[in-house]
């Protein structure tokens, strides 16, 4: 077996022991975005990657759902793996119908891997603009996958920085597949929740069939505080732009755990005060049904009630 690589220096694995959430998951609850990494002696991390993280397998992630009260997941192809998509493709299929994928593709893709994706469980491709996470824009690249994929009924998830939002925004529009928008277009929360920039965000969302995640809050949070040791109000900075993006686009928005969290420099959240999190986010019943399992349901299980 070849060496393994060490992970990336300074590297935070995902939290050991998750509290067990006093939010009681809505049935049919689905995790919207998660990860699995390997494990590397299996499924080895691209060549190119911009990071080596941990392992974090299908098993721990599935052992983490059965904890935390989900029954469906959404399984995101991670950057360390590339266009390599072997590890997110054994967690869905060994899922048992439970999860549901998102590929990374190239555009020489051929026509029969994609109907092999799409027969596994796949339904939609995510392309990266945080500029220290690629080293080009795959506008070229994207503009030609959303194209071959737009039959398929899959669609595109955007992984971007709100302040690119301006230079991307209209050839976002121009694409022929439903937008997924990872983690609120990572706003800048020391700005104020209605000023242009956000604002600006908010009409991109509201022109085009565009859904999005209001997850990772311990990615954008400036002053706090963590979720961690039993913290009931965590992330008190971002609250504000995930309440206003549920209450305008109730019927697409969606939810994530982001497990194992890769990339955090500052902390590892505990995943169970994550999911208790929600309640403060989605603030009745309705919009915890519709966040948690109507929305992710019609998009990745369409057709279910």
């Amino acid at each position: 077996m070849a060496d393994l690589a060490p992970r990336t220096p300074g590297w935070l694995d995902w939290h050991p022991s998750p509290a067990e959430p006093s939010f009681r998951l809505p049935s049919g609850a689905v995790d919207a975005h998660c990860h699995v990494f390997g494990p590397q002696a299996e499924f080895p991390f691209a060549p190119e990657r911009k990071y080596t993280p941990c392992d974090a397998g299908r098993d721990r992630l599935f052992a983490l759902r059965d904890h935390l009260g989900f029954e469906r997941q959404v399984i995101v192809q991670a950057t360390c793996h590339g266009a390599d998509n072997s590890a997110m493709l054994d967690a869905v299929r060994a899922s048992g119908g439970r999860a549901r994928g998102v590929a990374t593709v190239r555009p020489d893709v051929t026509d029969a891997e994609l109907r092999s994706l799409d027969e596994a469980g796949v339904r939609g491709v995510r392309f990266n603009f945080v500029r220290r996470l690629v080293d080009t824009s795959p506008k070229d690249a994207l503009r030609t996958i959303a194209r071959r994929i737009a039959p398929l009924g899959w669609h595109v998830v955007l992984y971007f920085e709100s302040a690119d939002l301006p230079e991307l925004e209209d050839f976002f529009a121009s694409l022929p597949t439903p937008l997924v928008v990872d983690h609120m277009g990572r706003p800048d929360v020391t700005k104020p929740v209605d000023g242009p920039e956000f604002s600006r965000f908010l009409r991109f969302t509201d022109r085009g069939d565009v859904w999005v995640k209001v997850s990772c809050p311990e990615r954008l949070t400036v002053t706090g505080p963590a979720a961690l040791d039993g913290e009931r109000e965590p992330y008190a900075d971002v609250l504000p732009f995930s309440r206003r993006v549920v209450g305008e686009f109730g019927d697409r928005v969606l939810w994530g755990t982001d497990w194992p969290h890769p990339n955090l420099k500052d902390h590892m959240p505990d995943d169970g005060l994550l999911v208790d999190h929600v309640r403060r986010i989605a603030v009745t019943e309705e919009q915890r049904r519709r966040l948690l399992v109507d929305n992710p349901t019609r998009l990745y299980w369409p057709g279910e009630r």
